[in-house]
Parts: C-alpha cells; sequence; structure tokens
C-alpha cells in the first residue's frame, strides 16, 4: 500500500529525467501510469518510443501498472487522446502531471522565431492541452455526482521565476505557466481538483551540458540534485494526503523544499504632482525601499539590476 495506492496518473515527458522519476515513484506508491513520451531530443527534434517503453517495462516488473502513450502533448486532439486513454484503460484519472519540455537557450537579440515559437509550444500549450481535456472530464464527473479528488501538477522553473539571461523563451513560458497553475487552482477549486507547480533543479539530460557534460559531474553532485528528490513533492502532491494544498509554486533543490512567495504589492507611493517627473520622483522613493529581485536561487541579489 503506498499513498497513491488506487489512483491513476498520466505524466508527460516521462521517458528520462524528472518525468521519468516521477512516474517511477508514483508506480512505487501504487498508481496505474500512463507515460507519455514522444522521444524526442533535447532541443525537441526526433521521436523514439524506446524511452517510455523502458520505463513501462520497469514498472511493471516492479509489479505496477502502466501503459505507453507517445502522443505530441502540443495537438490538442492527441491529449485529448492521451486523457481517453488513462481512462479507458484504468477506468479513470485522477492525477496529470505537466512535464514535457525542451531546450532552445539563445540571447534575445539572436533568438529566431522558431526558436521562440517551439519553446512557448511544448511548454505553455504543452501544459494547457492536457489540462484541458482532463478538467473537463473531471467537470463532467463532478455534474454527475461523482466524487472527485484530482490534482494537476505543473512544472515550470528557477528561470521563469526568478529569470536568467539566454532563456527568453524558455523563462517567458515557464512564468507562464506558473500563472496558468494559479488561476486553474482558482478555476477548479470547486470541483474537487487542485492545481500546484514545481520550480525543480534536477540534473537532467538538459541540465548535464550547462554543467560541463556527464564526465565533469561527481557522484555526490549526481545524488544532491538528483531528479528523484522532485518526484517525491510531486507524488505527495499527487496523493490524498495533499488536499487542501493548491496553488502553491514549489521551489525544489535536492532535499530542500522552498515555497516561491510570488508577486506581492510592494511599497506605494502618491503622485500628487500629476506628471512624468512626479512619477519619476515616486518611483525613486519606492525603489529605495523595495525589496530587491531575486537571482536564480530565489534569494535578494541587490546588484542584479
Amino acid at each position: 500500500m503506498g499513498i497513491c495506492d488506487g489512483r491513476v496518473a498520466i505524466v508527460t515527458g516521462a521517458g528520462r529525467g524528472i518525468g521519468r522519476e516521477h512516474a517511477l515513484m508514483l508506480a512505487h506508491e501504487g498508481a496505474a501510469v500512463v507515460v507519455n513520451d514522444l522521444g524526442a531530443q533535447p532541443d525537441g527534434s526526433g521521436a523514439d518510443p524506446g524511452p517510455a517503453n523502458e520505463v513501462v517495462a520497469e514498472i511493471v516488473a516492479m509489479g505496477g501498472q502502466a501503459v505507453v502513450n507517445g502522443a505530441d502533448i502540443t495537438n490538442y486532439d492527441d491529449a485529448g487522446a492521451m486523457v481517453r486513454q488513462a481512462i479507458d484503460t484504468f477506468g479513470r484519472l485522477d492525477v496529470l502531471v505537466n512535464n514535457a519540455g525542451i531546450l532552445r537557450d539563445r540571447m534575445i537579440f539572436s533568438m529566431s522565431e522558431a526558436e521562440w515559437d517551439d519553446i512557448i509550444s511544448v511548454h505553455l500549450k504543452g501544459h494547457f492541452c492536457p489540462t484541458r481535456h482532463a478538467a473537463a472530464y473531471w467537470r463532467e464527473q463532478s455534474k454527475a455526482g461523482e466524487p472527485v479528488d484530482a490534482r494537476i501538477i505543473n512544472t515550470s522553473s528557477p528561470s521563469g521565476l526568478y529569470g536568467n539571461a539566454g532563456q527568453t523563451n524558455y523563462a517567458a513560458a515557464k512564468a507562464g505557466i506558473a500563472g496558468f497553475t494559479l488561476v486553474a487552482a482558482l478555476e477548479l477549486a470547486r470541483l474537487g481538483v487542485t492545481s500546484n507547480c514545481l520550480a525543480p533543479t534536477a540534473l537532467t539530460r538538459l541540465v548535464e551540458p550547462l554543467m560541463g557534460g556527464a564526465d565533469n559531474i561527481t557522484e555526490e553532485v549526481r545524488e544532491a540534485i538528483s531528479p528523484r528528490w522532485v518526484a517525491t513533492v510531486a507524488t505527495w502532491l499527487a496523493s490524498p494526503l495533499s488536499r487542501a494544498v493548491t496553488g502553491r509554486v514549489f521551489d525544489v533543490r535536492g532535499e530542500t523544499i522552498a515555497i516561491a512567495d510570488g508577486w506581492h504589492r510592494g511599497p506605494e507611493g502618491t503622485n500628487l504632482a500629476g506628471d512624468p517627473v512626479g512619477a519619476g520622483l515616486v518611483i525613486e522613493d519606492l525603489l529605495s525601499t523595495a525589496r530587491a529581485n531575486a537571482d536564480l536561487d530565489g534569494r535578494d541579489a541587490p546588484d542584479r539590476f
């Protein structure tokens, strides 16, 4: 018996990295899992069903239940078919983990239109499409008088919350996902659906090149920021134990779990002069007392801007 016993989950991008750990841990805790993965390269090119099949085989070998899904989650109809597959195969859907993602890093003055569009599509639209169909299913269940205790778990990034040079496309998408999460929490609460978001720092094939390549990463570092740590949070959020938690963004870095506080209204002043110079005087005064923007670790960085 695990904390997700009897629940049915979809995990997108579950063939490798963080998604793989999500799928394995959910299965270990008793969930039946739809393992979605297109099998693309880190930049989104190509397709390979192998990784998703390997994850399913591993789950089945441990005595769990899982099926492969190769849908492109940016395709509205394919995402709907994925949700239907979960319901047809396992009889219900309780958890949607939106995790699939790619990287196309580039400074903004060098970024192509395709590099922008592809990132926004995979990350932001790739969250919308599965969520739209899952939410419609849960609404139908609620209207029919069926009890709903469902979960949406989205994936943002420290880049989207705090900013990181070279990632205007990725950060914009990830910030959008955080906002998407908050609104979904407001809209779906009455149905019995929670919506939360992870902003993980973990070692995956997307991150390895940024850390000097696989050969330069020690085993100590691999364990310290293993994707497994992120999966512990996702699995708890997927369980009935988290039903009172919604609309939150969790910054997860190894064994450390933090809540990202999000935007809050800060100091304010009044432009009594009613002109641009007066506005500037008010802003200068406000900046002298406002909290500094965060660095990529989410901590105040007075010298960053």
